[in-house]
């Protein structure tokens, strides 16, 4: 299963977004999504979203809020351990991202943007201030087939991510 980061930078009522455009082969080619990756070896879910953050966006984050975990389940990529982050305090400038276009977006827009539809799920955790949450999404042909919070079937929708 591969480990990653995702996190929402938050300013003014409005969510950093990556535009995913840049990469070949992107199973987000397209999407908008918050910012993040891949574990390094050896690293903590923090460590590794400090690192990411800082290498697309070159803002470092002050104490980012831990807000969850989402497994995905998307044949035929591997399975990914997502650990999901919120930041509203960082510094630096911001930089251009190599995997992308990056734009602060008003939160009630965030949801008319073209997104995974399991994002939306937890978009709305996030946005209701949830607890730490674990919430496994699982797709079949692209399409958000179901979604299981903290152990409770919570969707089977049916609708394309």
């Amino acid at each position: 299963m591969q480990l990653t980061t995702l996190c929402y930078l938050e300013r003014d009522g409005q969510y950093l977004m990556l535009h995913r455009i840049s990469k070949e082969n992107d199973p987000n080619k397209d999407k908008w999504i918050g910012v993040g990756g891949k574990f390094e070896e050896d690293e903590s879910p923090e460590e590794c979203v400090l690192r990411e953050t800082k290498e697309e966006t070159g803002l470092d984050l002050i104490a980012p809020r831990y807000r969850g975990v989402v497994t995905f389940v998307c044949p035929p990529w591997p399975s990914e351990q997502m650990h999901l982050f919120t930041a509203d305090r960082f510094t630096g400038e911001m930089t251009a991202c190599t995997e992308g276009v990056l734009e602060w977006v008003k939160k009630d827009r965030v949801r008319a943007l073209p997104l995974w539809e399991g994002d939306k799920l937890f978009l709305d955790l996030l946005a209701a201030d949830a607890p730490f949450f674990s919430l496994k999404l699982v797709y079949a042909d692209g399409v958000l087939a179901r979604a299981v919070l903290n152990g409770e079937p919570i969707a089977q929708t049916g609708s394309s991510r």
